[in-house]
């Protein structure tokens, strides 16, 4: 996926403001570098002024993960829920918190919620590679409120909630995401034909503007925000 430095720019300057990390802060790197998860470590961390805690060997998950955000005295972090589930609900609870704590990647359970929630910062973040890292995020989450949203636009992307006609649907109907705006990605490298087909003209936009096709079905809720409801292709 061939990301622009306008894209990696637009999303350093919204995370650096929506997770509201700066000097003094340390962010853990537990993505691995392969994975966008990893841009955003560093643009949340080095950009913001704040310390990036590395060499940590894998996997952190379980009393290991706990450990490593207590000893290395974390402050934000992004985990997926796969990962969060590992550690038992008594050690979350007995930790020191992290001020703030990024969940994506997967969709995370209202459970998981409930035990991480209290005592933190918790935002839910969406966006596939193809956005550059985050197309939507949430503010903190509250537990007892159901399984996540994924949220509203992040600063960097524009959404729209599409039928096949590529018209937009009310809210409470599901329809394609369609991701638009300084964070699109100019395509696939080398691929063409899949470019073309993923990266449509976007109507809603101006001349030459595309959007991203994400096969994500989503619909908004009545508070205005996004909620996953499946694959397209499922």
């Amino acid at each position: 996926v061939v990301v622009t430095h306008r894209g990696l720019a637009s999303f350093a300057a919204a995370a650096a403001e929506r997770y509201a990390a700066g000097p003094g802060d340390r962010v853990l790197q537990f993505a691995s570098p392969s994975f966008d998860a990893s841009v955003l470590e560093l643009c949340v961390s080095l950009l913001s002024g704040a310390a990036l805690v590395t060499g940590e060997e894998g996997p952190l998950v379980g009393e290991r993960l706990a450990e490593v955000l207590a000893v290395r005295r974390v402050s934000h972090t992004l985990i997926p829920p796969a990962a969060l589930a590992t550690v038992p609900p008594e050690t979350a609870a007995a930790l020191p918190p992290p001020r703030t704590l990024i969940v994506g990647a997967e969709a995370c359970p209202a459970d998981l919620v409930a035990v991480w929630a209290p005592g933190r910062r918790m935002i839910n973040s969406y966006g596939p590679t193809e956005a550059t890292v985050v197309a939507t995020w949430t503010g903190p989450l509250a537990p007892g409120t159901g399984a996540p949203p994924i949220g509203r636009p992040s600063g960097s992307t524009r959404v729209h909630v599409l039928d096949a006609a590529l018209r937009p649907v009310p809210p409470g109907v599901t329809g394609e995401l369609y991701i638009a705006g300084p964070g699109l990605a100019r395509g696939y490298l080398g691929r063409p034909g899949l470019t073309a087909q993923r990266f449509v003209a976007d109507p809603f936009g101006g001349p030459g503007e595309r959007m991203y096709r994400t096969g994500d079905l989503v619909r908004w809720g009545a508070d205005g925000r996004l909620r996953f409801a499946g694959r397209a292709d499922d």
